[in-house]
């Protein structure tokens, strides 16, 4: 049933609510076949932002062919590759003789193959004939830029929860030699491929694409603008409207300063206000709504806290309290982090959890808001 609050999927259309300037600049990119990555925190609105990009490209005329991997189980570059090449063949074949036939024109001379007897069981496309080796790599990391030229085609690959090729064991047997296909795909000319990176661990993205001094000149990093609190209650209010109820604009304002914007959060709490409800919506039943909210996300949050130690919870009641110079002597006397060495790693290790964001030397920030509210008011119980 339709919804005017779709909170379990990707949104378009008249769904999609504000970063218009995110769509054209996304679109631009990709028409010019840059390559991007996209990182913001979980269910933040990246899918939504890359679907309504596709969308507005589609209706421009700009010819074009998808294909889409996620990394989110990819633990080795065996992983990584092969997916990718299933993927790329997949996006200008459909049948086992023209996935055999793209393989051989394309791949031969590596041992990456068609394997009939593994498609039949596993649906594999590529499969490895012999242990992976370093021309196999570049060979199928030039694949899709090859492919593109031959056939005089645009293909975007989408590369999913691409932040857990951090989990590899050894990320730069895939990081630089993938980086190494950028530059030479730019340095000859070859725009026919774009990758398109998304991540929802920011810090593991900045990591990749801004910490390790790879792919500096060839991907464009972006991430989602801020929704306007005025501009994503009204959208809220219409859907309410839309059922014949009635909302405060203020109070529905206030929620969404509240989850800082997060349309995710903000959907599910409209959706839950909206079951609630007959008519009117008073602020007594935004209250209950938020409770509810909570309780979904209470349990996640709870481990959250547990997996930390002693002086990350302390520097994460710092950053509730406003601190942004942890390494004072005041600082950390006043919340027992030890010493200015220990305050980097434990820094270090709440980016790593994806819970704080240092990024660019601003201000420490929450990732997630809905999280924020909670370990604030219910963890530490900080009424000001």
């Amino acid at each position: 049933m339709e919804t005017p609050f779709p909170f379990s999927q990707y949104v378009t259309g008249k769904n999609f609510v504000g970063r218009k300037a995110d769509v054209t600049l996304l679109g631009n990119l990709l028409a010019q076949g840059e390559h991007v990555a996209l990182s913001s925190p979980p269910k933040s609105g990246k899918t939504s932002l890359v679907q309504q990009t596709l969308f507005q490209m589609r209706l421009s005329g700009t010819p074009f062919t998808v294909g889409q991997l996620s990394c989110l189980n990819i633990r080795s570059t065996q992983d990584f590759l092969l997916r990718l090449g299933s993927t790329i063949v997949r996006m200008v074949a459909s049948t086992p003789d023209e996935y055999s036939a793209v393989v051989k024109s394309f791949l031969e001379g590596t041992h990456f193959v068609f394997d009939p007897a593994a498609f039949a069981e596993r649906e594999e496309v590529v499969s490895l004939g012999w242990e992976l080796d370093g021309d196999d790599i570049r060979a199928m990391l030039s694949f899709p830029f090859r492919l593109a030229k031959e056939r005089n085609i645009r293909l975007i690959l989408i590369a999913d929860a691409f932040h857990c090729t951090a989990l590899m064991d050894n990320p730069d047997e895939l990081l630089r030699p993938l980086d190494e296909s950028l530059r030479h795909a730019r340095e000859v000319g070859e725009r026919g491929f774009s990758y398109l990176f998304l991540g929802s661990g920011v810090n593991a993205m900045h990591q990749i694409f801004a910490g390790s001094r790879l792919f500096s000149q060839d991907v464009e990093r972006m991430s989602l603008s801020p929704i306007p609190d005025a501009e994503m209650a009204a959208h809220v209010i219409k859907g309410f409207l839309s059922s014949g109820k009635v909302m405060d604009l203020k109070l529905m304002e206030g929620a969404c300063r509240l989850f800082d914007g997060h349309p995710w959060y903000i959907n599910h709490f409209a959706a839950i206000c909206d079951s609630m409800t007959r008519g009117f919506i008073p602020e007594a039943v935004l209250i209950d709504a938020l409770d509810c909210l909570v309780s979904v996300h209470e349990p996640r949050f709870a481990r959250m806290m547990a997996s930390l130690t002693t002086h990350q919870v302390n520097m994460l009641r710092a950053t509730l309290e406003g601190v942004t110079r942890f390494s004072s002597a005041e600082v950390i006397r006043r919340y027992d982090l030890h010493s200015s060495a220990n305050v980097k790693r434990v820094k270090d290790a709440l980016m790593k959890k994806e819970i704080l964001s240092f990024e660019r030397e601003e201000a420490p920030r929450i990732l997630d808001p809905l999280f924020a509210y909670w370990v604030k008011k219910y963890y530490y119980e900080i009424t000001a």
